[in-house]
Parts: structure tokens; sequence; C-alpha cells
């Protein structure tokens, strides 16, 4: 029961690591918001959990990012935790054929939201004495790989911008990590190997894309953003913490 009373504001919460997570911190005794664009699935991630409040978010929207911080403060009171974590992948395209709409789309929710959420929920934090942030990178925000530029210009954006926000709030009680998961097995994910034309070669594939055999689950990111968002990690800060089996190291 770590996070007893904690308020936890979810972005990307109706679905995937968001889903997995605020269940996870409301195991754990936490008040979640569920902040998505999909509002009926958002409602009812939340009408599973004990309290919880679900609310609609564009984060690539400034003001809708600002109201739906205002909604959960004014819910609950202030905002203890949030998990910054909505984003989208875009299409596969090399860079010099790259449309200039995916490129934007990308940046808009990846790069724009990252900060929105960041700068309006550190507003409600500091309102409240502090807290702390996890954000949601990717491997590809620490490797290249072909074909997915605007991702891993955005993935890499919230490293750095992870960094500064730890270093400008440090000594004002706000501490700002992130989590940089390799592909992890959402409904997504095994949508996509399902429609495969040879789904077994396709899994095969994927389980052997990391030296540790096999792929996580939302569960495994889940127990690394809340140990991050915890009180036993208070001297960690500025940091983004791969969840990739060995991808980034070898």
């Amino acid at each position: 029961m770590r996070f007893r009373d904690r308020v936890v504001f979810v972005t990307g919460g109706a679905s995937g690591l968001g889903a997995a997570t605020a269940r996870r911190f409301a195991a754990e005794g936490a008040r979640v918001v569920i902040a998505d664009i999909d509002t009926g699935r958002a409602e009812q991630v939340a009408a599973d959990l004990p309290d919880a409040l679900a609310v609609t978010v564009d984060t690539g929207d400034a003001a809708s990012v600002e109201q739906g911080v205002a909604d959960a403060v004014g819910r609950y009171g202030r905002l203890d935790v949030i998990f910054n974590n909505a984003g989208i992948d875009g299409r596969q395209q090399v860079l010099h054929e790259m449309d200039l709409e995916n490129w934007e789309r990308v940046r808009r929710i990846n790069g724009d939201g990252v900060f929105y959420v960041l700068k309006y929920g550190i507003e409600a934090m500091l309102r409240g004495g502090g807290g702390a942030i996890v954000n949601t990178s990717s491997t590809a925000g620490l490797t290249a790989q072909d074909n997915i530029s605007p991702y891993t210009f955005t993935k890499a954006g919230v490293v750095g911008l992870t960094r500064s926000a730890a270093v400008e709030y440090a000594a004002r009680n706000i501490r700002v990590n992130a989590v940089a998961p390799t592909v992890v097995m959402t409904p997504l994910v095994e949508n996509f190997i399902q429609g495969a034309p040879d789904p077994a070669a396709m899994r095969e594939r994927m389980e052997s894309f990391n030296p540790k055999p096999g792929i996580p689950t939302p569960d495994d990111v889940a127990g690394v953003v809340l140990f991050l968002a915890s009180d036993d990690a208070a001297w960690i800060t500025g940091h983004t913490v791969p969840i990739d089996g060995g991808y980034v190291a070898r």
C-alpha cells in the first residue's frame, strides 16, 4: 500500500501500459485519474477501480490537458503522481519520403503532449508540496531503428525533457524519471502478430528481439513505474530506465 490516499494521474490510461499501471496503483491504495482521449474506455477502466475518475484528455492539445488536470484536482484536491504515458507510433516511412502529416502527428502527441502534461501537472504538484513523475520513453529513444524517425525523435526528446525537469524541480520536492520499454505484449501487439501472414513465425521473431527471450507484459512495465513513483526511489531522479531484456546493452 505504498500509494494509500495518493492521487495518481495516468495519461493513456484507457488501455495497454496505462491501464495496467493504473490498476497496479489502485491495488496499492491510490486514487487514480484515468486520462485518455477515448472517454468510453477510460470510464470502463475507472469503473473497475475502487476510487477512480475518468477524464477526457487529448494530450496534444494544451487546453485539454489543462482542463484534465483541473478536473483531477477539483475532484481530489491535489496531484501526487503523474504517469505521463500517452503516445502513438506513427507510420513507418523512410525519412526523406516522410509525410509531413505523419511527422507532425507523432510530434504533437509524443513531444508536445509530454510537455503539456509536465507543465500543467507540475503546476498542480507545486501547490500540493511536490510529487513524482514517470514519463514513457522507449528503447527507440536510446537507440536507432529504420523508418521510425518521428518516433525516435520524440522518444529521445522525452529522455532530455526528463533530465531537464528533474534538475529544475529537484529542490522543490518533485522527482522526474522515465521508463524506456522495448516492444510490450499489449493487445495491439497481439493483434499485429495474429494479423501477420505467418503468426507463429512473427511471434518467434518478436520473442527473440531482445537478448532475454520472450516479450514483456504491461505489468512488467507497471512494476518499474510504481517503483520509480514510490518513496523506495526517493533519491532517483533524472534517469531513464530501459525495460528491455538487455536490448540497449547489446
